[in-house]
């Protein structure tokens, strides 16, 4: 039988553990003393990797590898802008290389920061707009309405998008660096953020804004507060509320790095994105962090007779063949990610528990190219392992003064905590109790 971590329950009583999920919702608009309209405070969705639009533009720097690469695809208006991620066509292989080669980042040693490939200008549309949150694209079902069931469901408790609802999507192949290294593409977004933080404030009578972030989009979040003053977080942030996200990384990430991760899409060739997978700054961020994880095996390979811990993470990325990756990690990512720092403000973490989520995985004589032959697996939401999950009780339970509560999510996965109904129940009941400028919140075993 498999070891198992000790339950939520034996965490430090410094910190509000849920447990179970609360049995009452109400809804978050209502009319106030005399008739009027309740204002609420303005809710901010930021979402994960895979909720983010990406479109892109070739220029004449572009050098496609083939000539399909170079027809595909047939742009007509809109300046020559086209839809990057997500496409239909990357499910077709000859488009799956031209999606990758245009996806692919490149580090640069001398300016230490992340740019695109040669000739591929990107950008993210709509911003401040939830619309493009809702639908990755339109025409295919697969993957679409990402965070469609969230939206809506704010907009039936009161919410209007432009008015007190509004969504920050950002170019999720790029991250952010520890002291001293630039990040122009993701210092830019947290610039974008914060504006768009106050904006949303101004326009709300003062309101500070509740952010609600998916995944990856919790890390920018927390990055988001840290980086500005205390007196810039109690002003402007009433609540951070994360669904699942991976404060300590993944091991599951260690799998993308090795042998590549078609993120659930059918019939995508994995050796053929493993490469633009591995240029991701996100991804190299994502990796497990010996914070959370310590010297516990998470890779054992046969070919390099080598197990692998979140403490020897450069020489894993060595031997899977990844050498330009290293120094990046080495002097950018781990100084970063060794940090956990405090929010300052009350926190929410929603996590999904009791999924089986890749623990540790082994690769045989074969190497990393023919993928794991074993894979163990443990608790967590399918992506992310439960230590990583509930991370920052251990990292902010010493702080008497942050708040934090963690909601456990029984057999909710990663992504479908986006539209679980007893996650969007949570969501609203802790939304309604701070429009209702609840001091606490009492909830009832299931």
């Amino acid at each position: 039988m498999e070891e198992r971590r000790p339950p939520l329950a034996l965490v430090p009583t410094a910190v509000m553990v849920m447990l179970s999920l609360s049995s009452c919702c109400v809804s978050a608009a209502r009319p106030a003393a005399g008739g009027a309209e309740q204002q609420l405070h303005p809710v901010i969705l930021i979402p994960g990797t895979g909720g983010n639009q990406l479109e892109a533009r070739l220029t004449e720097d572009y050098r496609p590898s083939s000539l399909v690469c170079r027809v595909w695809p047939p742009v007509r208006g809109r300046g020559g802008w086209f839809r990057l991620w997500f496409d239909p066509s990357v499910l077709i292989a000859p488009l799956t290389r031209c999606f990758a080669e245009r996806m692919k980042l490149y580090y640069d040693p001398a300016a230490d920061d992340y740019r695109n490939a040669p000739g591929v200008e990107t950008r993210v549309s709509d911003f401040g707009s939830t619309s493009t949150l809702r639908y990755l694209d339109p025409n295919l079902k697969l993957l679409t309405g990402y965070m469609n069931t969230l939206a809506s469901t704010l907009e039936k408790a009161g919410y209007e998008e432009g008015r007190d609802l509004f969504g920050a999507p950002y170019d999720f192949r790029y991250g952010l660096a520890g002291p001293g290294h630039p990040s122009q593409v993701g210092s830019a977004y947290l610039q974008r953020l914060k504006l768009l933080v106050e904006t949303a404030c101004v326009a709300n009578g003062g309101r500070p804004a509740i952010l609600v972030a998916h995944s990856l989009g919790g890390l920018f979040a927390l990055q988001l507060l840290a980086r500005n003053p205390l007196p810039w977080r109690t002003a402007h942030v009433k609540r951070l509320l994360t669904l699942s996200t991976p404060w300590g990384g993944s091991v599951q990430e260690m799998l993308t790095f090795a042998s590549g991760n078609t993120l659930g899409v059918p019939f995508v060739d994995a050796s053929i994105i493993r490469d633009e997978q591995r240029t991701s700054e996100s991804n190299l961020w994502l990796l497990p962090t010996p914070k959370v994880f310590g010297n516990t095996t998470l890779v054992v390979s046969r070919y390099h007779n080598r197990s692998y811990s979140a403490k020897n993470m450069t020489q894993f990325l060595r031997d899977i063949g990844f050498e330009e990756g290293v120094e990046s990690y080495r002097v950018r990512i781990r100084p970063l990610v060794e940090a956990l720092p405090e929010p300052g403000v009350p926190v929410t973490c929603l996590v999904g528990t009791g999924v089986d989520t890749v623990e540790s995985l082994v690769f045989g004589d074969g190497g990393y190219d023919e993928g794991p032959e074993k894979v163990v697996y443990g608790d967590g939401d399918g992506t992310v392992n439960l230590a990583s999950l509930v991370g920052p009780i251990k990292a902010w339970s010493d702080s008497p003064a942050q708040v934090i509560e963690v909601v456990e999510l029984p057999k909710v996965s990663h992504l479908g905590i986006l539209n679980d109904k007893n996650a969007l129940e949570q969501i609203i009941r802790i939304v309604d109790s701070i429009n209702l400028n609840a001091t606490s919140t009492s909830y009832h075993p299931s």
